[in-house]
């Protein structure tokens, strides 16, 4: 990556024309953020509040276009960021979340998703209940009964995908259809995305919430996926204004919720469960995880966090696809899935 220079990046961008201003993009002071490493180049362009949708995707291409050929640059990631004011509150009911606060657009081209047949979105609306986990062993299960599976690891802040499936180092890129696209990773017929395999696992993401959904999106549209049967989307835990963007950013055609039996994971699974209705989104059904302990000594099953229902009113209700044991197979995410996976698909087909 010797031949890579900062100052031939800066001299690219200075000859991209900034509409808004009438100057280039480097003296208009649009250049937020500017990181190399082994290979990958990341551009963050800060923007007025008043830019339209159409003003960023068109400069945010042609910063693409200007950096795509410069030498030493493997992976290219342009990212926009802009400060708008909050809206104003309402004395009357609570808003419904009907629109996007930070909608993102499809970039140009061919779309790296194209050949996936159905998306479907893991969550928990509450962190250590064992979405990523319950995700990775659910994913590998399908990929053993024939299908072709993929993993969009979305826990910007806390991505686990890459540590349930082994996998290490960054992610290469391709030229696809004139698009440079991400090549994803495969592990046992599992093709895997990963913020933690385009930035190092060990580095922290600090980013505001539109930034983390626009980065998911475009990992979703700027992927190499090929041709997949299902893809599944391991949400970050909440139901914040990420979550909702990403539901309707990405829209997958359906849910799935992961709790433990205790209370409180209960209560936020059941906020998850109306998020997705708000969004139009069908849940397809929750699983119990950490259901119950095995003593090991005496073979009596204990079920250590109480009995877990998720109560929903009848007109709400979804169904239960299974219960999964705290064990040492479930926590290394490669035994135990395929009756959870058969269920599923059930539901799915």
């Amino acid at each position: 990556m010797s031949d890579y220079s900062e100052d031939a990046v800066l001299s690219a961008l200075s000859g991209v024309k900034d509409a808004l201003s009438e100057r280039d993009l480097v003296s208009a002071g649009r250049l937020s953020d500017l990181s190399f490493d082994d290979g990958r180049l990341r551009i963050i362009l800060g923007l007025p509040p008043e830019t339209t949708q159409d003003q960023g995707l068109q400069l945010r291409n042609a910063a693409e276009a200007a950096l795509t050929d410069l030498p030493g640059i493997t992976q290219l990631a342009v990212l926009l960021t802009t400060h708008k004011a909050a809206p104003a509150l309402k004395t009357t009911a609570p808003k419904r979340p009907d629109r996007n606060p930070h909608p993102n657009k499809r970039p140009e081209g061919y779309q790296g998703d194209a050949q996936v047949a159905k998306t479907l979105a893991v969550s928990s609306a509450k962190g250590g209940v064992g979405k990523s986990t319950v995700t990775a062993g659910l994913a590998r299960a399908l990929a053993a009964a024939g299908l072709r599976i993929g993993v969009l690891d979305a826990d910007i802040h806390g991505p686990s995908i890459p540590s349930l499936f082994g996998l290490s180092g960054r992610l290469d890129s391709r030229m696809v259809q004139n698009r440079r696209l991400i090549g994803p990773a495969e592990v046992d017929g599992v093709k895997i995305v990963s913020i933690g395999l385009l930035t190092g696992s060990e580095d922290p993401v600090v980013w505001r919430g539109p930034m983390v959904q626009g980065a998911i999106a475009r990992m979703l549209w700027d992927t190499d996926w090929g041709a997949l049967d299902l893809l599944l989307i391991d949400m970050p835990p909440g139901t914040g204004d990420p979550q909702l963007g990403l539901a309707q950013d990405i829209q997958p055609d359906g849910a799935v919720i992961v709790t433990t039996p205790q209370d409180l994971a209960l209560m936020d699974a059941r906020k998850g469960v109306g998020m997705f209705e708000k969004v139009d989104i069908p849940v397809s059904g929750w699983i119990e995880n950490m259901a119950s302990f095995t003593c090991p000594d005496c073979g009596s099953e204990h079920r250590l966090f109480g009995e877990g229902v998720l109560e929903l009113p009848a007109e709400r209700a979804i169904p239960k696809l299974g219960s999964l044991p705290l064990s040492l197979e479930m926590r290394d995410a490669r035994t135990g899935y395929d009756a959870l996976a058969q269920a599923l698909l059930g539901r799915l087909s």
